[in-house]
């Protein structure tokens, strides 16, 4: 399996907003699916697990991802764990009577992996967010042993948790296929985690007032990894 993995310094950081822009950049390039695997905050989760063909809902990241990218259904695998309460997976899981495993989402991936394409995977929030009593997201990249792009913000404090994550995720031998800023442009921020963390920043990307289809892709072109780092690092 190639593609890559977004995970963030935070909690509602821009993941959703850096994977639209992933699939805008390359989808010309190669063929790319968008997979979120673990949700919480659904208003209709259902049993708690979405089945492959279910339909895209409208109030999830997978939607979005499909609204700002302009996405396929082909494009779109809109499965996974879906879960109603708005806090760590873990605890939204338990509440829900369930239990997340890591094993059973490479499994559920398996199952629609059936095309040549590269994978967009989506983690929910960041690199340490439990998914159960001894299982992180951290762990759910190791099994997918994809490189991960980060997202991380622009603002202060963005220095020390974007090279926190670095350093975990380097522990785990995994590797940091990039950076993406969201928000004020701040190039002190932005030469600060090149050279402490040593990962590229592969954009600042601004916070979009309204957030459009055209905005995104107007930003991506004119800014977004202008010298192909992801297309060389996993994607192609």
């Amino acid at each position: 399996m190639r593609g890559v993995f977004i995970t963030g310094t935070d909690t509602n950081v821009g993941k959703t907003v850096v994977a639209a822009a992933v699939m805008l950049r390359y989808r010309h390039e190669v063929p790319l699916r968008y997979w979120k695997p673990v949700q919480t905050g659904i208003r209709d989760p259902g049993s708690g697990i979405r089945d492959p063909g279910s339909g895209i809902r409208g109030d999830d990241d997978t939607s979005e991802v499909a609204r700002l990218s302009r996405a396929s259904d082909g494009e779109i695998v809109n499965c996974g764990v879906r879960l109603r309460d708005a806090v760590s997976p873990h605890l939204a899981a338990r509440r829900a009577g369930m239990r997340i495993m890591v094993r059973s989402v490479t499994e559920k991936l398996k199952e629609s992996d059936r095309s040549r394409s590269r994978w967009i995977i989506e983690g929910a929030g960041g690199a340490l967010v439990p998914l159960n009593e001894r299982e992180t997201m951290a762990d759910l990249m190791q099994a997918l042993d994809l490189p991960v792009l980060i997202a991380a913000r622009s603002t202060l404090g963005t220095i020390n948790h974007t090279c926190m994550t670095i350093e975990v995720l380097r522990r785990r031998m995994l590797r940091v296929a990039g950076v993406v800023m969201v928000g004020e442009p701040n190039d002190e921020n932005r030469l600060a985690i090149e050279r402490y963390g040593a990962a590229e920043v592969l954009g600042q990307m601004p916070r979009f007032d309204p957030l459009t289809p055209e905005a995104l892709d107007a930003w991506v072109h004119a800014e977004f990894d202008r010298s192909g780092v992801l297309f060389v690092g996993g994607l192609r």
